[in-house]
C-alpha cells in the first residue's frame, strides 16, 4: 500500500496527473495535437523501426516518383509542401500542417515555390531494415 502511495505521488510530482490546477498553470508545457487519423498498412511484425527524417527542398526541387511500404507522416516546417499522388487529387501541406501520405500509392513531392525553401519532418514506421521508399516506374 505504501509502495502505490508512493508510486502515486512520484507520477503527480511528474505532472502525470492532470487535475484542474495543472491544466491552467502556465509553467506546464501541452502538447498540441497537430493531426490525429486512423490508417490502414502498419507493419504486423513483432518489432517496427521507426526512421524520423529531415529534409529540405529548394525552390523547384521535387522527389523522386516513388511509393512507400508503410503509412509515412509529412510535418512541414517552413515553406508548401505539394504532393501529387496517382489516382488522388493533389495535395497542398503548409507550415505547421502535417498530411499522412498512404503506402503503394505512386507518388512526387514538390516544392513549388518560385522563392521560399520547403523544409519537413518525416516519420516512417516500417518493419526492421525496409527501405523509406522504393523508385517507382
Amino acid at each position: 500500500m505504501k509502495l502505490m502511495r508512493t508510486l502515486g505521488l512520484a507520477a503527480c510530482a511528474a505532472g502525470l496527473c492532470a487535475g484542474p490546477a495543472t491544466a491552467q498553470d502556465p509553467a506546464l508545457a501541452r502538447p498540441n495535437l497537430i493531426k490525429k487519423q486512423i490508417v490502414e498498412g502498419m507493419p504486423k511484425g513483432d518489432k517496427q523501426e521507426i526512421a524520423v527524417i529531415t529534409a529540405t527542398f529548394m525552390p523547384g526541387q521535387k522527389t523522386v516518383f516513388h511509393t512507400h511500404r508503410f503509412p509515412v507522416t509529412v510535418y512541414v516546417l517552413a515553406g508548401t509542401f505539394t504532393l501529387e499522388l496517382e489516382g488522388l487529387p493533389a495535395v497542398t501541406v503548409k507550415a505547421g500542417e502535417a498530411y499522412m501520405e498512404p503506402p503503394n500509392v505512386k507518388m512526387t513531392g514538390y516544392n513549388r515555390s518560385a522563392t521560399e525553401t520547403l523544409q519537413v519532418v518525416i516519420f516512417y514506421v516500417g518493419d526492421p531494415g525496409t527501405p523509406f521508399l522504393d523508385p517507382a516506374h
